[in-house]
């Protein structure tokens, strides 16, 4: 085993839980845009029903799902609306 190969595996052992975290945050805000979006860009009821534009509501659906690809089409919506972001993290 190579030097370089013995201080690797226990940096990348180590470093694991952290990018799960990671990832369990970026989910979390993901699904608080996508709460966020559904609030204020789509009204499925009442005298005029507005559904909302379909890169938003695909971004959404991608985050509901766990899939964090979203991210920037919600921020950028919510942004534009002039809606503050839910914390980060």
């Amino acid at each position: 085993m190579t030097s370089f190969t013995k201080w690797l595996i226990p940096a990348v052992a180590l470093s694991l839980p952290m990018v799960a975290s990671a990832q369990r945050n970026d989910i979390a805000y993901c699904q608080a845009l996508a709460a966020e979006y559904q609030k204020y860009y789509v009204k499925t009821s009442g005298h005029q029903i507005r559904p909302g534009p379909i890169d938003g509501n695909i971004a959404a659906d991608q985050c509901r799902a766990g899939n964090t690809a979203g991210i920037p089409v919600l921020e950028k919506k919510l942004r534009d609306a002039k809606v503050n972001f839910p914390p980060r993290g």
